[in-house]
């Protein structure tokens, strides 16, 4: 499982990364908010220990950026506050659950066990990206009034992107959403996967959704609203 840990206090960042890799966690760290975001939208994650309190860019604004973007990785907020308002307020931009300062690694790590369970994938039931339409909990696709028929990987490459829609997926980003940071597939095999989902889910179509960022990775562009696809 890859965590991702954004936290501004020097200690309290190198106490979680730590205490997070000697549990079995692979750690990426992040000491400010702008920096955390983009790993987070760069990268797949098991799930997101987010500060509230950050420079730059504070937690709920990275909380709300990620949810707005259709990224459903479980986040845990961590807030020297104690205030309601301040709980009510991260909850209802997406956090998972929040835990306040101090707190035991023991709960910290219980916590993450809880919102990383499989039934937290099917949060965002329906993502949405122009007439493209993906409903991870029944695995089905459609684009306008058409049902696409996909395999395992080709939905995951397409849920991948649709997630991040307008913005650039880089390659790494897309190969380990598909089959896992520790497989060994070679640099061909994605080619061959997104032309295989291109072929399904843009080539009917008028309007092409997946694009290649050259030197990058790949975009799923969404049609101005002045358009509209055609099959």
């Amino acid at each position: 499982m890859r965590i991702l840990v954004i936290e501004d206090e020097t200690r309290m960042l190198e106490l979680l990364r730590k205490g997070l890799y000697e549990s079995g966690y692979t750690v990426m760290t992040a000491s400010d908010g702008e920096t955390g975001l983009a790993i987070a939208l760069a990268h797949d994650f098991s799930a997101i220990v987010l500060d509230i309190g950050l420079p730059c860019r504070d937690g709920f604004s990275v909380a709300r950026e990620l949810r707005e973007r259709k990224r459903a990785t479980p986040i845990l907020m961590l807030t020297a506050r104690d205030a309601e308002d301040d709980i009510i307020r991260g909850l209802d931009l997406g956090a998972d659950d929040y835990m306040t300062k101090p707190f035991s690694f023991q709960e910290l790590i219980a916590r993450l066990q809880s919102i990383t369970r499989p039934h937290r994938e099917e949060t965002i039931t329906r993502i949405e990206a122009g007439d493209l339409v993906v409903d991870p909990v029944r695995h089905s696709v459609t684009r306008g009034s058409a049902n696409i028929d996909l395999t395992r990987t080709e939905f995951a490459l397409i849920g991948r992107l649709v997630r991040s829609a307008g913005g650039c997926v880089s390659r790494e980003a897309l190969s380990e959403s598909i089959w896992g940071s520790d497989a060994t597939v070679g640099p061909g095999a994605l080619d061959v996967l997104v032309n295989a989902v291109r072929r399904k889910v843009d080539a009917p179509f008028k309007y092409k959704l997946i694009r290649t960022v050259r030197g990058a990775g790949y975009v799923l562009k969404v049609q101005p609203a002045t358009g509209s696809a055609s099959r």
